[in-house]
């Protein structure tokens, strides 16, 4: 193998796992909703502000 296709599998392995990390975050956001029920908006909040980042940063390159 070339280092070129090794730093492209490296970064498209790190791109997959800060995504499922932020799936992680989402999932936990939706039980978050669910449990809190009408007060999700204020006991959520810290989740949502943490999944809106991971979003941006996060995304997946190939």
């Amino acid at each position: 193998r070339t280092a070129k296709m090794e730093a492209r599998e490296e970064h498209i392995r790190e791109s997959w796992i800060k995504a499922m990390e932020a799936r992680l975050v989402r999932d936990e956001l939706e039980k978050c909703h669910r449990s809190e029920g009408v007060n999700h908006y204020e006991n959520c909040k810290w989740l949502v502000d943490k999944y809106l980042v991971m979003l941006k940063e996060n995304k997946v390159c190939l």
